[in-house]
């Protein structure tokens, strides 16, 4: 969705100076209760906001959001004669820009609530640790977090203007995908506390070096005071560099390196994971309704934060319990006769790994199937690294390989090339894909789907489901 939670009200008034606009149509003193980008979104009582993007210009739908129940706008195309056509007495604001008004916006309405921030950034796993941390805190906490894939220059602010008064903490997403973003989004979120969960190779495309992901996405310690905290995976090549020294404290999480929190004694079985996290010396099992390393990982950043949040052992236990994959991500489905893993909602080399590692788990003592799809945005770096994730599916034992797309075709490529068994099936599309599935799967398969969020793997995985459901 489009647009943040309801939001604590703001008077016009208010709102003028925060983005820097022009009361041009409309009455300051009217009063709006949240925000959306999208006109077929609209709360009564909404802040319309208008956004050009690459195919629709947001502009040439303030019509139909007054007429939803907005009663007001931003605009950034001052002509008198629509605007009195299109609405009459209602409030416009003009600005410069709109996106940049949304952002101003937001950054006014976080000033307003003094709690603390989590902030979040990686290139992989954003969600699976936004989700874990949240519901540590809420075990003792109300916690507002991102929803859906609000994380950028648009979807940030929407997040933020879901804060209330009665929330005690906010842990939010903040995805960056390009030079000079993660300071704007500091601008809005302005969190008191901030995890790196890796550096990898997503976007690498656009901002050309792992090194340089590291230092755009480094930024978002930038807000950070003498009482806050950046959470690193020690583990990782380049995070493990972090100093220590600094105007805030570094915590490190991992399974190695002499983390700060570290795992030992990890067991996968039943579909949960059990482990001994250790830190200053002592140590607590726990458990997650989940599999997988990485999750592990996600753990014990959220153990770590629950800990620097005063909660107690018993408390972070709760809330790990209460821990639930979103969709599309790693949903893990017993259906008549085979498992499926789906994981469709988006990839990375990283991410793909393990994906795999979580199919050579779950499908132990089974044929593992794994449908794996394009990895879009790795740039002159694409056709390696899916060559590298077919070997590494080699490695860990898939049976079938089934690929969709001109750059997944490395994959199977790896797959060949690669000492072992797996029998590969490249194909152009899901619809072919899923053809030649039908004849593939067998009794008791367990199955993974996963590709990019551009190739709609979802497709192939609810066509599993809709085939296989009891």
């Amino acid at each position: 969705m489009r647009f943040g939670r309801q939001m604590e009200t703001l008077s016009i008034s208010k709102v003028l100076p925060a983005v820097d606009g022009e009361l041009i149509c409309g009455s300051a003193e009217v009063a709006v209760n949240s925000v959306s980008t999208n006109s077929k979104e609209i709360r009564n009582g909404a802040l319309f906001v208008p956004i050009k993007g690459e195919k629709f210009d947001g502009h040439a739908f303030i019509g139909e959001a007054f007429a939803a129940g907005a009663v007001a706008t931003l605009t950034s195309e001052h002509y008198a004669g629509p605007i009195a056509v299109r609405c009459k007495n209602k409030v416009h604001i003009k600005v410069a820009d709109t996106k940049v008004a949304l952002q101003q916006l937001a950054a006014y309405y976080r000033k307003k609530f003094n709690i603390p921030v989590v902030g979040i950034t990686g290139s992989v796993g954003k969600t699976s640790t936004k989700e874990m941390i949240a519901s540590v805190l809420a075990a003792r906490f109300n916690v507002h977090k991102t929803t859906g894939n609000l994380n950028g220059q648009i979807g940030l602010p929407l997040t933020m203007f879901g804060l209330k008064r009665s929330h005690d903490v906010a842990v939010v997403e903040m995805g960056i995908s390009e030079f000079g973003e993660m300071e704007k989004l500091l601008t809005i979120a302005k969190p008191t506390c901030a995890v790196i969960t890796n550096i990898g190779v997503t976007h690498i495309e656009n901002l050309h070096t792992k090194e340089n992901i590291f230092n755009e996405k480094f930024k978002i310690a930038g807000s950070l005071g003498k009482d806050g905290c950046l959470f690193v995976n020690g583990d990782d090549e380049i995070l493990r560099n972090v100093p220590k020294s600094g105007d805030f404290r570094v915590v490190t999480f991992g399974l190695k390196n002499n983390c700060d929190f570290t795992a030992r004694d990890i067991a996968f079985e039943d579909g949960k994971t059990t482990f001994e996290a250790v830190h200053n010396g002592k140590s607590q099992r726990f458990e997650i309704p989940t599999i997988g390393e990485h999750n592990v990982y996600n753990a014990l950043v959220a153990i770590a934060i629950g800990r620097f949040m005063g909660m107690s052992e018993a408390q972070i236990q709760a809330g790990l319990l209460q821990f639930k994959n979103l969709d599309m991500r790693q949903n893990v489905y017993h259906l008549r006769g085979v498992t499926l893993i789906d994981d469709s909602y988006n990839a990375n080399p990283d991410s793909m790994k393990s994906a795999l590692a979580v199919l050579a788990q779950i499908g132990r003592g089974k044929r593992k199937v794994a449908i794996l799809a394009d990895m879009l945005e790795l740039g002159d770096m694409a056709e390696e690294l899916h060559f590298d994730v077919g070997a590494f599916a080699a490695n860990v034992d898939v049976d079938v390989l089934v690929t969709v797309g001109g750059l997944a075709k490395f994959i199977a490529k790896g797959a060949d090339s690669a000492k072992g068994n797996v029998a590969t099936y490249p194909f152009l599309s899901n619809e072919e894909a899923f053809a030649c599935l039908k004849g593939l799967i067998q009794p008791e398969d367990c199955i993974l789907v996963k590709g990019s969020r551009g190739m709609h793997m979802e497709e192939i995985a609810r066509a599993v489901i809709s085939l296989y459901k009891k």
